[in-house]
């Protein structure tokens, strides 16, 4: 599955919601729906399983592992399935590790230990043992504004020389920082910032690990071949009309929105865990008009949590002057 171009996770991947069911549990056939319309509809390369988005923090080892499983056997066999491994303690993680590789899986994601803002020599002693546990490839997950700490330039660089630290989900938002490292090593590097996805293709990135690719997947998809075909004025249409669906789906927290615009679509998604909370009416009447204004339409008339089967359900794009 390995791109051409180092991509060791192909170019378009989507951080999955975890979707639950009313009484908050997990719901495993939902997410086996969802992850198979993602890949068959929206045209994802590869998932990103039990991440931020997939609502981690507040989900259990063994919720996870279910998850992982239920991912991996309905498009493991078409797509590149990452489980998200990270946590503030490096032995939780590693066992973590160790179950997504029994589990199947094809990659770790390991995101910066967050809170406790461990030094520098820290980050690289955390990752290190991390990638040592199993013969997976990580990717990196670099989002200082949610953990609080950094991965430096230069400790990325150290970290490349790892045979299996193969990527960097970059979302420190500091596009000179990123092509400093990208210049140096051989790091794939994912954007992990909705609206910089062509700024930073356009300094040297693989490809996306996205939040709105569940919406726009195949869009962006289609930015991504348009700028390595040197249609960049497409590439850049594209990412201009897709400006309302960035900024809109992160009028809060990327799990709240998502879920409840799939949740219109009558896609696989259900609540959110507390401490976050379900989308307000307003924000959703709000979400419904950042995704006309991008001419994204769906079957948003149907009921919240309605069982529609992943492969009745197409996301379009209007026609012009049709919205």
């Amino acid at each position: 599955m390995t791109d051409t171009k180092n991509r060791p996770f192909g170019k378009m991947l989507t951080a999955m919601v975890t979707p639950m069911l009313d009484d908050g549990e997990l719901d495993y056939e939902g997410a086996a729906r969802l992850a198979t319309y993602l890949v068959d509809e929206q045209n994802n390369d590869g998932l990103i399983i039990s991440g931020t988005t997939g609502e981690s923090p507040t989900t259990s080892d063994d919720e996870k592992d279910r998850l992982l499983r239920a991912v991996l056997e309905a498009v493991g066999d078409r797509a590149r399935v990452i489980a998200g491994v990270g946590t503030n303690d490096t032995r939780h993680s590693v066992r973590l590790a160790k179950a997504a590789e029994k589990a199947g899986a094809h990659g770790l994601l390991t995101v910066t230990p967050y809170y406790n803002k461990p030094p520098q020599e820290g980050l690289i002693r955390h990752f290190t043992e991390i990638a040592d546990t199993t013969e997976l490839p990580v990717m990196l997950y670099d989002i200082p504004h949610r953990t609080g700490t950094p991965i430096a330039s230069e400790t990325l660089v150290r970290l490349a020389e790892h045979p299996r630290i193969v990527a960097n989900k970059d979302a420190k938002d500091n596009i000179g920082a990123s092509s400093w490292v990208m210049e140096r090593t051989d790091l794939a590097f994912y954007c992990g910032t909705d609206i910089l996805n062509l700024p930073l293709l356009s300094v040297g990135a693989a490809g996306f690990v996205s939040v709105v690719g569940h919406i726009v997947g195949s869009d962006l998809r289609e930015m991504i071949d348009a700028f390595e075909k040197g249609e960049v004025g497409q590439a850049l249409a594209i990412h201009r009309r897709l400006t309302p669906v960035y900024t809109g789906m992160f009028r809060t927290q990327g799990v709240i929105t998502t879920k409840a615009i799939l949740n219109q679509f009558g896609l696989p998604s259900g609540p959110v865990r507390t401490p976050l909370t379900d989308a307000s009416v307003e924000l959703q009447a709000l979400l419904r008009e950042d995704l006309a204004a991008a001419g994204v339409k769906g079957p948003i008339g149907l009921a919240p949590h309605q069982a529609v089967p992943a492969s009745a359900v197409r996301v379009e794009r209007l026609t012009e002057g049709s919205v």
